[in-house]
């Protein structure tokens, strides 16, 4: 989601839940995001998860940013989407992760603990370094418009 404003636009990153990602900021944040099958259309899971890993509807008009791998291997699939939300009223789902890891100690998470607006020029600091084409991406659709 981005937002567009009178010196830069922004966008709207959300940070991971859990004690792995507890002290990590910078280089830490990502898209709102997350799996699906095959049989989901991949526009449709985006809009899913990202309800689901913020509270918030992902409604608009929606431009593809592609896709890309990530340094973990993942690949993700993107849109940008003009919209607005408070991060203060964040809702994320839960999940079960084993921490410690091998402990057999299971530990319910939120998938995301916080979100924020980002300049588009600051979440580059932000932003995992594997989905930083993504910002690239966008800068070069606005600039386009």
């Amino acid at each position: 989601m981005y937002r567009r404003r009178d010196t830069e636009p922004e966008v709207f990153l959300v940070h991971p839940g859990g004690p792995f990602w507890a002290r990590k900021d910078l280089g830490a944040w990502s898209i709102p995001k997350g799996e699906y099958d095959q049989s989901e259309p991949p526009l449709q899971a985006a809009r899913r998860e990202f309800h689901e890993e913020t509270g918030f509807p992902a409604d608009g008009n929606f431009e593809s940013l592609g896709q890309l791998k990530q340094a973990g291997g993942k690949t993700v699939i993107a849109w940008a989407f003009e919209g607005d939300c408070d991060p203060a009223k964040l809702i994320s789902n839960t999940c079960n992760i084993e921490w410690p890891p091998r402990s057999g100690r299971q530990l319910e998470i939120p998938e995301v603990d916080r979100a924020h607006w980002f300049s588009l020029s600051e979440a580059g600091a932000y932003i995992l370094k594997s989905q930083q084409p993504f910002l690239d991406r966008l800068s070069t659709l606005l600039s386009s418009v």
